[in-house]
């Protein structure tokens, strides 16, 4: 007999989404929410989402990097610059518990799809503007994509501090879906907050603010103090050391971290009591300093 026993409904079953997301950053935040259990809509211009077009593909429209951030979601194409196209949105946002956009929020605005417009319709909307800045700041309408935002955050010096010949950026999204992550947990606590207290409310989630502490928090290092205790940067993770190792048969992925895992590489290459015996290996914090 065939299993009909219905797939478990994720814990944010029932939850609609209305997703004006495209490229990556928004994309991969409803993808995830859509894993989660949320009825998501993915709502793109007649032409669609840019990354429909970028291959690999099979089909027309459907190109790889496309189809791994939007598993999941129903589409529908509107043309948010006619009267027509914004009022079908704002109907669809009537039913609707989130609202999710990576529109720059003054375009957004030109729209007619701000925060107030949209509440104007639904009082307990969640209204999600995924943007470059933060709304308070000098940068506010300065548009962002990753390869911006990995800039103005310094990975191409880190890249360049842990041995590139010259500045680059990592070769991912690390922007997009690091601020993507961020999205999507501000999206469930302001989901929880409204079971409290019934009220929907404007959430800003800014890339260059997002990537700034996730870059920091490793590498802010003696600029943590005032005064500062040396400069920026994790000697760890900036070491060319830290890499994988050649050995006879392929390489090999390597981390000897804390006092047992030195302990047991001593032993291993025949030095049991090489921990004790070189101050520079004793202790986890002369490690460090002698990283």
């Amino acid at each position: 007999m065939p299993n009909t026993t219905p797939a478990p409904a994720g814990p944010l079953a029932g939850v609609k989404i209305l997703d004006l997301t495209s490229v990556i950053l928004g994309p991969f935040a409803t993808q995830i929410l859509a894993q989660l259990g949320a009825d998501v809509v993915k709502l793109e211009p007649p032409e669609g989402d840019n990354l429909r077009h970028v291959g690999p593909m099979r089909n027309a429209g459907m190109g790889h990097i496309f189809l791994h951030a939007n598993a999941g979601k129903r589409s529908i194409a509107l043309d948010l610059k006619h009267p027509a196209g914004r009022e079908a949105a704002l109907r669809l946002a009537e039913g609707c518990d989130l609202l999710i956009s990576n529109v720059r929020p003054q375009a957004l605005a030109r729209l007619g799809l701000d925060y107030e417009a949209v509440r104007a319709r639904n009082p307990r909307i969640i209204h999600v503007s995924c943007c470059g800045f933060d709304q308070q700041g000098p940068d506010a309408a300065r548009p962002a994509y990753d390869d911006l935002i990995q800039g103005a955050t310094g990975i191409p010096w880190l890249m360049q501090q842990y041995g590139a010949p010259e500045p680059a950026y990592a070769p991912t999204t690390l922007a997009d879906r690091v601020t993507g992550l961020h999205a999507v947990y501000a999206v469930t606590a302001a989901l929880y907050a409204r079971e409290r207290t019934g009220r929907g409310q404007a959430i800003v989630v800014p890339m260059f603010e997002a990537m700034a502490q996730f870059v920091l928090g490793d590498h802010m290092a003696g600029q943590s103090f005032d005064p500062p205790l040396g400069g920026p940067g994790y000697a760890r993770l900036l070491s060319v050391h830290r890499r994988p190792y050649a050995t006879q048969d392929g390489m090999l992925c390597v981390l000897i971290y804390n006092d047992k895992h030195w302990r047991s590489f001593f032993a291993a290459i025949g030095e049991s009591e090489g921990l004790a015996r070189d101050p520079r290996f004793a202790t986890h914090g002369a490690r460090a300093v002698h990283i």
